[in-house]
């Protein structure tokens, strides 16, 4: 059933393609480049290429956003990979594998082709990544029952020698087991933030041994070569389950998905890049967010949810902060994508179009942003299919086209 599925969606997303240029008489022009942890192939001619781990080239056309095949994929080199990161200037992918308990550097051309370069191993599994504004440090968080916060040196996109290594505890509760879940930097560089959640605390449908609270937020300036120091009140309570989190452009509030909650928790950013609960949150999302992202100009918020398979939108009230859900034209604030999201893009050129990978859906969903009131509305042939398993989306602006951005 999931091979004749994955032909019925190739078929459909064909001739949405074909039938978008016949009637656009033009040629398909590519904005972004979009990259697809997968964990095994299943659209390559030769699905044993890569049974532990890909990563799958997409090209985003400019007027539909819709999604078509582009450099041939790659080996993630190592199994089950998890996470993407981008450096500044869009040349470097890192790839995050699981099992194998490293981080792989991967040369991005101008035409989307990814060359294998480097890799660092990990004392523990990684969970997520991000890099430095100045592209010379690269910040991983790792563990599934110890929580590790690691900096390691980037030369020219190289990956180097680890400056910096931070364990994540509970105040007041040292020996209980934390999982970090996800990581976020300011714009500026300036802050690293880290959800992660105590499963002493809560473990559903196992024992917990803990009476902490068990979701949390962990903030850290940032220095010279990888040096990190706690923000003021660092760690923050952060609802149940934390998933995800992102920071606006401006470096004014970040924002956190609860997982167990059903919610969208909102900070504002104070003195010493210390953090406080935004007016009249938490706020309301769809079931089991997983992931967040920010559209490029700090204007809205989008957030895929898991149980609902679906995607929500808000609009963030730029004085404030606060988000509120966006409503269709249709009176409708949901917005369906294939099964099971698990990460959410926003496209860096025109930050026009929004992406989500689907876990069990084994495809993309796209939608088309409404740059005035923030609404989604699917692209044309969406889902769009991928290996199997999608885990993380990262998208890079195509060379002829520069990115949209806000200016702190």
């Amino acid at each position: 059933m999931k091979f004749s599925k994955l032909r019925q969606l190739m078929l459909v997303s064909a001739i949405g393609l074909l039938m978008a240029t016949l009637f656009s008489g033009c040629q398909l022009v590519t904005i972004d480049y979009l990259f697809v942890s997968t964990s095994a192939s299943q659209i390559g001619k030769d699905p044993t290429a890569c049974p532990a781990g890909e990563i799958e080239t997409y090209a985003i056309d400019s007027e539909s956003g819709a999604v078509r095949s582009g450099a041939p994929q790659v080996c993630s080199g190592g199994t089950t990979p998890v996470a993407l990161a981008v450096s500044p200037g869009s040349q470097n992918l890192y790839v995050a594998n699981q099992v194998d308990m490293n981080i792989v550097h991967f040369a991005i051309a101008s035409n989307g082709v990814l060359t294998k370069k480097d890799s660092v191993t990990l004392p523990t599994a990684p969970v997520a990544m991000a890099v430095s504004a100045d592209g010379n440090t690269l910040y991983a968080v790792s563990g599934t029952t110890t929580a590790t916060l690691s900096a390691y040196s980037l030369s020219s996109g190289a990956l180097g020698s680890l400056t910096n290594e931070v364990s994540l505890t509970i105040p007041g509760f040292a020996s209980d087991s934390v999982v970090p879940t996800n990581i976020t930097i300011l714009k500026s560089g300036n802050a690293v933030y880290v959800t992660a959640y105590d499963l002493s605390s809560y473990n559903p449908g196992g024992i917990t041994t803990s009476t902490a609270s068990p979701g949390w937020l962990f903030g850290f300036a940032t220095g010279s070569g990888g040096a990190l120091a706690p923000t003021p009140g660092s760690p923050y309570s952060a609802g149940v389950k934390p998933t995800a989190l992102a920071a606006d452009p401006t470096n004014r509030f970040v924002y956190v998905t609860d997982f167990a909650s059903n919610q969208l928790i909102g900070y504002g950013i104070y003195s010493g890049y210390s953090l406080s609960f935004l007016l009249n949150g938490p706020y309301k999302s769809g079931g089991q967010p997983t992931s967040i992202a920010i559209d490029p100009r700090g204007k809205f918020i989008y957030v895929s949810n898991s149980l609902d398979s679906s995607a929500t939108a808000y609009v963030i009230d730029l004085p404030t902060g606060t988000p509120s859900q966006a409503v269709n034209t249709t009176g409708s604030q949901t917005n369906n994508t294939d099964t099971q999201p698990v990460s959410i893009a926003v496209d860096p050129a025109l930050g026009r179009y929004v992406y989500t990978a689907n876990f069990l859906g084994n495809s993309v969903s796209g939608f088309r942003l409404d740059p005035t009131g923030g609404t989604l509305k699917q692209t044309q042939a969406t889902p769009y299919p991928t290996g199997l398993h999608p885990t993380a989306l990262a998208l890079v602006p195509h060379g002829n086209h520069s990115t949209q951005t806000v200016t702190p």
